[in-house]
């Protein structure tokens, strides 16, 4: 595999602040890169230094020869003007569109006769060959299903970019590039405005994806998914690690414990040094006082480690509810809703008890928002009841910040809903959700999306409810405040109602999820999103058998009697294609639990390779031998694990 892209020493400044520094990685063809750090590290800003469209204050980034480069900004300002959406996507080849106006073109000019004739045959049949060889037969049929699986319907490709919300707008853009097909792909956020499904259609896309993707984005079932290599860019102790998300995160923690213990060692020794040094010093003597400047000299040469780098400043978000509410929280019966003479749903029935976390999930478009504003008295239902509880108080979070005035000053917005917190409380309170100093007299109007999140999850906290209602809590938060999110969550007495698409927050926070989708209305599921997932295969599993049995019941092959070809009954082919299925699953839960014990055990190999270079370790033969011998036996392991992989591949 070749390097399509090399990035060297870049450095980005900002007056006299530095971003980063010393950023240097290669991706080679078919890597996939994930860029991970804390908000405001900047991933972005990186991006967009490789993309071309910011100057770094130093370093530079290369594009391998002849290697083409496509870059998805998290916000998409153009509007192009074209009839529909599905045009605009069809423009990104504008070499097939060419090809294809000139093939038409030679055709109705196949008339002629003679000569003419001849080189017009020439012309179409090498025209043809070079149609065929970059995909124009399946450019259109692919460019359809590309934006169906980003979540478009039938009716959206008739629309024009005009119609579209900024999130749709970014979805088409994506799907112009995923039909590009750059060398290079650059992706910051791709996942903010897909729902579950497009998200999991992205993840399949990616990973079969043939040239370089280096992405940006704070989903950590997605990067597990896409990313073979992994960029800390708020890190100092390592930058670069191979493997995916977990295995960067598995790495980095024995890392930053393996530092901090080499680092307190040299701290004990140089202070030794010093003290030794110190009383050579007050003997006072010509020899002390040589053996003292002899240690000075040694303990200039060593080359002292930099402090391991002091947790950042973090969220620490404490939900408490003032009281406790009755045991039946929230009871809708009958919900439905229209807008603009279409149907969202209908016939919505569900309950929610003291205590519970339940997620509500479903497609884009599909009316989960809609139900939250509805049990918030935002909007109106067009059928059915929403019924409080005895004794519920609610803290509503909004995904647009509707909450929030535009006007006002972070500390006015929490002085004025607030009125009895003292200043002394309000910016220590501030100051938790990292809003320092000057940060709170900033208006509500200059902030990020993410800084809006933190003022709407600290007005959460001082509410003192005990119903939280959430839609999309976790929409520009970074890993670790998403974490201290479902921490707060977990340790919440309270009850909690929230919509959200990311799979890993819902699996650590949801005891029971509501799927909403316009094929099955509301299905309920008692468990966290593993156990949804599970069930909804062997739901669909089921469906798919049901309407086979029905196919063959109709064309009269399901009747018990009756035998088929190769002298099998219909019912007992059924039982064996259920068996077939049954062996199917097993052999795919058997290979996902050899591909996670190699992973394993290959991150351990690299990490006994690190401990090789350690001049402690280098010292040490009874290390030495057991690290080797240790390595040996992983060795084997693997290439036993190996054989076995590939009998289930």
């Amino acid at each position: 595999m070749g390097t399509v892209l090399s990035v060297q020493n870049l450095k980005k400044e900002y007056g006299e602040r530095v971003l980063f520094s010393d950023i240097s990685f290669e991706v080679s063809d078919s890597e996939r890169l994930a860029i991970v750090g804390p908000n405001g590290c900047g991933k972005s800003t990186l991006l967009n230094i490789v993309a071309g469209e910011a100057d770094a204050t130093d370093g530079m980034a290369l594009l391998g020869k002849e290697c083409s480069l496509g870059y998805l900004a998290q916000y998409q300002e153009e509007e192009p003007d074209f009839a529909n959406i599905h045009e605009y996507v069809l423009s990104v080849r504008q070499d097939i569109l060419d090809m294809e106006a000139r093939l038409a073109e030679l055709e109705g000019q196949m008339d002629a006769q003679g000569e003419a004739l001849e080189r017009i045959m020439e012309e179409y049949h090498t025209l043809s060959h070079t149609y065929d060889a970059a995909g124009g037969t399946s450019y259109r049929s692919e460019a359809v299903g590309v934006l169906k699986g980003l979540g478009f319907l039938d009716g959206d490709l008739t629309k024009s970019m005009h119609e579209l919300s900024g999130g749709q707008k970014t979805r088409v853009n994506l799907a112009r590039l995923l039909l590009k097909k750059p060398d290079v792909l650059l992706l910051d956020e791709p996942v903010n405005h897909l729902d579950m499904a497009s998200i999991e259609w992205l993840e399949g896309f990616l990973a079969n994806y043939r040239h370089a993707v280096i992405v940006v984005a704070h989903d950590r079932y997605f990067l597990d998914k896409v990313a073979t290599d992994v960029l800390d860019l708020g890190s100092s102790v390592r930058r670069f690690y191979h493997g995916n998300y977990s295995s960067f995160v598995a790495q980095k923690a024995v890392l930053v414990k393996s530092y901090e213990k080499a680092y307190e060692k040299q701290q004990k020794e140089i202070s030794h040094q010093e003290e030794v040094i110190r009383k050579l010093k007050q003997f006072n003597r010509e020899k002390s006082i040589r053996r003292a400047e002899s240690r000075e000299k040694k303990l200039a040469r060593i080359e002292k480690m930099d402090a391991p780098e002091a947790e950042r400043d973090a969220m620490r978000l404490s939900l408490v509810p003032e009281s406790e509410s009755g045991k039946d929280v929230l009871q809708v019966e009958g919900l439905a809703k229209s807008f603009d003479g279409r149907q969202l749903f209908s016939g919505v029935d569900f309950r929610v008890q003291r205590g519970e976390r339940v997620a509500l999930i479903g497609e884009n478009g599909c009316g989960k928002t809609t139900i939250l504003k509805m049990i918030n008295e935002v909007l109106s239902p067009d059928a059915g009841h929403i019924r409080i509880g005895t004794g519920v108080s609610i803290a509503y979070f909004d995904q647009e910040q509707q909450n929030l005035d535009e006007s006002k000053t972070l500390y006015d917005e929490l002085s004025d809903a607030y009125v009895n917190l003292t200043e002394t409380k309000i910016r220590n309170v501030l100051a938790v959700f990292l809003f320092k100093a000057d940060d709170a007299y900033k208006r509500i109007s200059e902030l990020s999306g993410g800084e809006r999140g933190r003022i709407s999850l600290c007005k959460l906290m001082l509410s003192g409810a005990n119903f939280l209602i959430l839609d999309e809590p976790t929409n520009h938060l970074d890993m670790e405040s998403k974490e201290i999110l479902g921490q707060a969550l977990l340790s919440y007495t309270g009850t909690v109602l929230y919509v959200s698409h990311d799979r890993y927050f819902v699996n650590q926070t949801a005891q029971r999820i509501l799927e909403l989708s316009a094929a099955n209305g509301l299905r309920e599921f008692l468990g966290d999103y593993d156990y949804y997932q599970q069930k909804r295969g062997e739901l669909a599993e089921a469906a798919d058998l049901k309407r086979g049995a029905k196919s063959r019941a109709e064309s009269g092959e399901a009747a018990a009697e009756d035998e088929t070809a190769d002298g099998v009954s219909g019912k007992d082919a059924w039982k064996r294609q259920k068996e077939e299925a049954a062996k199917q699953r097993k052999r795919e839960n058997d290979r996902k639990k050899l591909e996670e014990e190699i992973e394993a055990l290959e991150t351990e190999s690299e990490q006994i390779d690190e401990a090789f270079l350690d001049e402690e370790t280098a010292k040490n033969s009874a290390k030495l031998n057991e690290l080797t011998a240790r390595q040996n036996e992983l060795q084997e392991k693997l290439a036993e694990l190996y054989e076995q992989w590939e009998t289930l591949v």
